[in-house]
């Protein structure tokens, strides 16, 4: 295993067996601010390195990683999955961060948050979910497919689908769709009890706004808000947006610290 830096250059996890991970850290104090991102996205994107200097400007700590087959570390994208994902947060997590800690998850980041707060409840302070996407492989894939696409995903194992923030398609793999049915969660009471806040765009075309209802129902904590932004997208990086997201954590830092 590699040693965390000291700053925020970036740093290869490596395990016997397992693909590198790259994550970027900075020290600070806690609670600290992890930032989880969303499919095929990476920790060089606008949230993950607004979320950066925005735990630089508080002293706090802060760590961003790319999943396996994301960004800087290895694998290949089309033999992931969410549970592979959620191993891979958890792994530089528990590797890397020391005490309590704030997740920030932006779409399917959301999913991963959840299922890495389930596992180590005890570090976690609180969440924030940005455009959260708990079982998006199931309801907003699977489900939204017409025959004949379900059809060449199970018989091709692999389907492509263009996308809005890319070049290249989103490649939806049969693996994908089913190892999701493994972890879904909004289906009973999501046993999370810490402060939750969740942030969504009502015209978000991806993951509609009423999955953070739904996600809000779902979870025993008794401290759950959600906050919906008119005119507001999926990602929910604009200046207004990214200093809601700022209010928001502060908040929160200020109530769980």
């Amino acid at each position: 295993m590699t040693a965390k830096p000291s700053s925020t250059s970036h740093a290869i996890l490596s395990f016997p067996n397992t693909h590198p991970l790259a994550y970027r850290y900075r020290p600070g104090v806690g609670p600290g601010i992890i930032f989880l991102g969303g499919f095929m996205s990476d920790m060089s994107g606008t949230k993950a390195t607004h979320l950066e200097a925005y735990a630089a400007t508080r002293g706090r700590s802060f760590l961003a990683l790319d999943y396996s087959g994301h960004g800087l570390s290895g694998g290949r994208f089309e033999e992931g999955s969410i549970g592979q994902w959620g191993k891979d947060a958890l792994t530089v997590i528990e590797s890397v961060t020391e005490g309590p800690q704030i997740l920030v998850g932006s779409s399917m980041g959301g999913w991963i948050m959840l299922l890495v707060a389930l596992t180590i409840p005890d570090r976690i302070a609180g969440l924030v979910g940005i455009a959260s996407a708990p079982d998006f492989t199931e309801s907003l894939i699977w489900e939204q497919l017409p025959p004949d696409q379900r059809q060449t995903l199970m018989e091709k194992g692999r389907l492509e689908r263009p996308s809005d923030y890319d070049e290249e398609p989103y490649v939806i793999t049969r693996h994908l769709v089913e190892e999701g049915r493994n972890h879904l969660l909004l289906q009973s009471p999501i046993d999370i009890t810490c402060p939750v806040r969740l942030l969504h765009g009502l015209e978000d075309a991806d993951v509609p706004y009423e999955c953070s209802l739904a996600l809000m129902d779902a979870l025993k904590s008794e401290d759950v808000d959600v906050t919906l932004v008119k005119g507001g997208d999926h990602r929910l990086s604009e200046p207004q947006h990214l200093a809601l997201l700022n209010a928001t954590l502060d908040r929160l830092v200020e109530q769980v610290s």
